[in-house]
């Protein structure tokens, strides 16, 4: 919880800047993509402006933006001895779960506040406690007049996950303020609240598109199949893409076979890219065999790099050795390097004999991923007539990991023993191993690398 406090601060530090002026409709955020630079599930941060905050913010605050920042996953045991704020180096010593009264008193003052900032914070704050005061004060001001306070109030509900504002957070679906319908729909959807699902289908067609966005991501996760009609309406027929998007990752969520024809009629027609992308993921949820030709010629023309990857994603997911060709094809001639890797994937997932031209030309591409894919991909198909143009790849090899991934390539593509034998003259140890493994008997060595795909969208 404590990181989720944290990037609220980061957020708070951007207050001072003027970046926004209100508490917002609280819905998960909608996946981007990064450039590999940067880690997978990491977004860049607005620098400039994010620095100019800090510029003379309180001590604790900056702390709490630090904490939301550090490096790797390792807590505050990630940090150097001395940092220039001098953080505390021990995870206990924020280990308190519950709030003081006083505690309580200036934060729920905070969500009343006029400032947006504090009111941020004040209910994020309010999360940590865990001795049923803060849900019971949160509770008592959904029945404010004042809609912001109502508004905020479901926000911190939903980050409590308190059971019994259920109920409560069931009759804001027709609050006169946007805002606090949007919020209940979304704090439902966090509790997972399953006879909350007849009162948020009702709201789907809600005529603010923030509260169909929470309503339509409640649905999806609360994970019903009764509501795959309302989604495909949504998906269909909603002026906002956001909500189109997300419609499409409930119907993905939910597996719904029933929602293929629409999925792939989005994949084909919609206008947003991103709802297109999200339509190709869901296909590939639900291993939609019927949606092959969409997913195919999404693969082989979509103008987003994007929705190409997703489409080529699904058709591995599918299972359908019968597209091996066409992708073989898509791969010969596809312009961006990261598509390139999810078609190398895709093959080694069918894992048809004979590998295809065009991946066996892939382990010498421009892009060392593209390379260190194929060559993962070719070992797991196995086939002998790879071998030689593994074997030319490696000689020129420079990347580690493309390197251990081409002796993968020659092992499972049963490459003679006394072929390898020369290789045990690498510099790279990794190859090393694994040739002793195969020389000593042990055909399998340890299935590295073992490439994941692009990571599964969320609304």
């Amino acid at each position: 919880m404590l990181r989720s406090i944290a990037v609220a601060a980061v957020a708070a530090l951007a207050l001072r800047t003027g970046l926004f002026q209100s508490i917002h409709v609280h819905v998960p955020p909608v996946h981007v993509r990064v450039p590999r630079v940067v880690p997978s599930g990491m977004r860049v941060p607005d620098v400039r402006a994010i620095v100019a905050a800090a510029r003379g913010a309180p001590p604790a605050l900056c702390a709490l933006a630090a904490n939301s920042i550090r490096n790797g996953n390792w807590g505050r045991r990630a940090d150097a001895p001395v940092t220039p704020l001098s953080l505390p180096n021990d995870d206990t010593a924020d280990s308190r779960s519950t709030l003081t009264a006083a505690d309580l008193q200036l934060l729920f003052a905070g969500i009343a506040a006029l400032d947006p900032c504090e009111r941020e914070l004040s209910v994020r704050l309010l999360a940590f406690d865990e001795s049923g005061a803060a849900a019971l004060g949160l509770l008592q001001r959904l029945t404010s007049g004042d809609s912001l306070l109502r508004q905020v109030s479901a926000f911190g509900l939903g980050l409590l996950e308190v059971e019994s504002s259920v109920d409560p957070l069931i009759r804001l679906l027709h609050d006169p303020s946007a805002g606090v319908r949007g919020n209940a729909a979304w704090a439902l959807g966090r509790m997972e609240a399953g006879r909350a699902l007849s009162p948020l289908m009702s709201v789907l067609g809600d005529p603010s598109p923030l509260v169909r966005l929470g309503a339509v991501t409640a649905v999806g996760h609360i994970d019903s199949a009764s509501a795959a009609p309302a989604l495909i309406r949504r998906l269909r027929e909603d002026s906002y893409a956001p909500v189109r998007r997300t419609a499409a990752w409930a119907l993905g969520q939910l597996e719904a076979q029933t929602a293929a024809d629409a999925l792939a009629g989005a994949l084909a027609t919609d206008k947003d890219a991103s709802v297109r992308e999200m339509s190709a993921w869901a296909l590939g949820q639900m291993e939609a065999k019927s949606a092959t030709r969409a997913l195919l010629a999404a693969a082989r023309s979509d103008d987003h790099a994007g929705t190409r990857e997703t489409a080529v994603w699904a058709l591995g997911q599918i299972d359908d050795r019968a597209i091996a060709t066409s992708l073989g094809g898509l791969l010969a001639g596809e312009r961006n390097a990261q598509v390139r890797a999810t078609l190398a994937w895709a093959l080694g997932q069918l894992e048809v004999k004979p590998a295809p031209q065009s991946l066996i030309d892939a382990v010498k591409d421009t892009a060392t991923h593209v390379r260190v894919v194929a060559a993962w991909a070719l070992s797991q198909i196995g086939d002998p007539a790879a071998i030689p143009a593994v074997r030319t790849a490696l000689a020129k090899e420079k990347d580690g990991d493309a390197q251990k991934a081409e002796v993968r390539a020659l092992i499972h593509s049963s490459e003679e023993p006394s072929r390898l034998a020369d290789l045990l003259e690498s510099t790279n140890p990794q190859v090393r191993l694994a040739v002793t493994r195969a020389l000593s008997g042990r055909h399998g060595p340890d299935p590295w690398p073992w490439p994941m795909p692009r990571p599964r969208p969320f609304p």
